[in-house]
Order: C-alpha cells, then structure tokens, then sequence
C-alpha cells in the first residue's frame, strides 16, 4: 500500500458537545506531490462506487496505523461519514470518536500540532512520464483503503485549515450551520434561535450566543439518540 498527501484545506466544528465533526478534502486533483505524482480527476470513482455499494468507506487512522506493531495502531480513531469526487478532489466528511485517541487527535489538531492528511491507497492504473516536465506518474484509478491525519506531510500544502469548536462560535450564523450540519432545515433552525433570543431579549449579545450554544448542544443531543 502506498501513501501520498494531497493539497487539502480543511474546515473543523462541533454539531454539538461531545461530536467532533470536520470537512474538506482529502486529496486534490492535478498537484503534483515531493513524489513526483499527480492524481488524475475520476481516480477515487470506482473505489467510491464499491463503498457506497458495500456501505463501508475506507477507515480513519492516525500516521497510518504507526508501524503496526501495536494491538492499537491499526485502530479507527473515528469514522468517515461522506467520501465525494467533485472538480476539486476528494470530498470528505469525518468524525472523531469520542475516546482518548480521538479527544487527543482533536486537541493536537485545534493547536495546529497535527495539521496534515494523507490518503494510504493502492494504485490500480496510472500513466508513467513521457516528457521530462511531465510528473513520474499521473495515478488515474486508485483502491482507495484509509485517509489518516498526519504530523508530517509529504506536500507542505497539505494543511488543516481552521478549527473550532461550538463553545468558539461568533455569531448567530454559526449556530445556525451546526444546527443545519446536525440535520436540522433551516426554518427549524431559525425557530430555536429566535426561540432564544425572544427569552433573552434584554440580554447582551455574548449571553444570547452563550444560551444559543447550550441549546443547540441539547437540541443536537436529541437528534443522536
């Protein structure tokens, strides 16, 4: 199995107190990797059509299961909830579990000491260099087996853009996309907030955002159950 990092931008939130959710992408079509490889747009199709079908996605580790030495190395410290190709790449959406792995992964990520991703795939067909500016290998299908997040990536692109968490929201509009992102429609959505802020009319805007948070951490709740 081989492993590549990808330029990937990623954008972390909490649907509610104790589920660690994030998205973004986990590989970028046409970037040329320190390996001198470039994924081709339409690689992950196949490998994404068996998932669907079979309803298991590829696994989340961390450092690509270490050196699989450990009863705990190969591991899940969460789960991927949606895997999509669009003109960009690879399009996921995770979530952490809620142990002391995937507590530890979320805090090193917060504080940017975790910060990269990197895919662990098996290459089913590519296209080697023809001319001496062309990459060593454009990988045009790939057996996509697990997306893990990594302390050092092979392409210094390959970042985790922002994290925040729903104790860290801003404004009214956060709620509103972590009660969408919990599976709430937007009318409901709207309801709980305005709900809130009707009781809390003569309150400042940080307690009505304070009580807004530990709504949607209740609301959300619900929801999981």
């Amino acid at each position: 199995m081989e492993h590549k990092n990808c330029n990937i931008e990623f954008k972390f939130s909490e649907d509610g107190a104790d589920t660690m959710t994030f998205e973004g992408y986990g590989a970028v079509f046409g970037n040329e990797d320190s390996y001198g490889d470039v994924i081709a747009l339409g690689a992950f199709t196949e490998t994404l059509a068996k998932a669907t079908e079979s309803g298991r996605l590829p696994a989340m580790l961390e450092q690509h299961g270490g050196f699989g030495l450990g009863a705990g190395d190969n591991t899940p410290i969460g789960k991927w909830l949606e895997m999509s190709e669009d003109d960009t790449g690879l399009k996921v959406k995770g979530q952490l579990a809620d142990t002391d792995r995937g507590r530890d992964i979320y805090t090193l990520m917060k504080m940017g000491a975790i910060d990269g991703l990197s895919i662990g795939y098996r290459v089913k067909e590519s296209t080697p260099r023809k001319n001496d500016d062309d990459p060593k290998r454009t990988l045009t299908k790939l057996d996509l087996v697990e997306i893990s997040p990594v302390t050092f990536p092979a392409n210094g692109e390959a970042r985790i853009h922002a994290v925040k968490s729903i104790d860290e929201i801003e404004t009214v509009s956060d709620i509103e996309d972590n009660l969408r992102d919990a599976g709430y429609s937007r009318s409901d959505a709207k309801h709980l907030i305005a709900k809130v802020k009707d009781n809390l009319r003569d309150a400042d805007d940080s307690k009505i955002l304070a009580n807004i948070a530990a709504s949607t951490r209740r609301a959300t709740s619900k929801l999981r159950k």
